[in-house]
């Protein structure tokens, strides 16, 4: 199959190298980083999409995404597949794929979940919002870049379902941090939590798989010193757009407010920019109940 990829970021560029490397004929598009190896270099944007089956998009946020859409929709040839896969306000996603809908284009909103390991192992999960047709068209496509991937809906229902899973997430690594250094001042040996939690009620993806404490569980971000992975700030913007989705929906989500405010006041007034959005762990170490 021929395909656009443009993005070719820490996400973007492993999953063209790895549709390059399943034999399909990939052309690639970054103001910045480099071609994957087996990615041929396009000029622009619009001559990435020119004469591609499928032209999918890794792109930083909302307003990049319409830029770019507004760019290459017009340089697809008929029937193709418009397929997103960063992940933008809900509102964008339908934005864009309206547009592409009426320029006689397949769209799909395809944000992922496994992070950059699982784009370089091609271990990803795709949360798909769009028709039945684009999604069976791209499905062959999500099966060499990643491991699952879910039809939600229409348009937007992948953004969608990103936005919930991550608020989750979000809320659910800070209660475990909270919880890891409130134990650490009650004297409780950090392997023996570990040993109950994660075979207990509170047993989490944020505990089992993802553990923020070094040393504990499966090997993780705290152990290479809070490198990412996740970083704190693609959670603070995962956790904004949650919040966004909140208010255009009317939804009262009082947990996701304040693990967004939690991981600002983290990236933006202290020393999260940088590090895992697991570094909140040794931030609660560090703080006292009137802080």
């Amino acid at each position: 199959m021929k395909i656009g990829f443009i993005g070719l970021g820490n996400m973007g560029g492993p999953m063209a190298a790895n549709l390059a490397k399943a034999g399909h004929e990939v052309t690639g598009f970054d103001l910045a980083a480099p071609m994957p190896e087996g990615v041929t270099k396009a000029a622009s944007a619009p001559e990435a999409a020119q004469g591609a089956e499928v032209v999918i998009t890794m792109l930083p946020n909302g307003a990049i995404l319409r830029a770019v859409a507004a760019e290459v929709i017009p340089a697809m040839q008929s029937g193709a597949v418009l397929c997103d896969c960063s992940t933008v306000d809900v509102d964008s996603a339908r934005a864009v794929a309206a547009d592409a809908q009426a320029a006689g284009l397949g769209a799909l909103d395809a944000p992922v979940s496994g992070g950059v390991g699982g784009a370089g192992a091609g271990t990803l999960t795709f949360m798909v919002g769009g028709s039945s047709a684009a999604f069976e068209k791209v499905s062959p496509l999500f099966d060499i870049m990643g491991q699952k991937a879910v039809h939600c809906g229409e348009s937007g229902a992948g953004q969608a379902a990103k936005i919930c899973n991550n608020m989750i997430l979000g809320v659910t690594m800070i209660a475990t941090c909270e919880a890891f250094a409130l134990a650490d001042k009650l004297g409780l040996d950090r392997q023996k939590m570990f040993d109950v939690v994660s075979t207990s009620s509170g047993y989490s993806w944020s505990m089992n798989a993802y553990c923020p404490a070094p040393g504990v569980g499966p090997t993780s971000p705290a152990d290479n010193g809070y490198k990412p992975g996740f970083a704190a700030e693609l959670m603070l913007k995962d956790l904004r757009l949650s919040q966004q989705a909140a208010e255009s929906a009317d939804a009262d989500t009082p947990m996701g407010e304040l693990a967004a405010a939690l991981y600002a006041r983290f990236v933006d007034e202290e020393d999260g920019k940088g590090r895992d959005f697991s570094a909140m762990l040794p931030r609660f170490e560090a703080r006292h109940r009137h802080d």
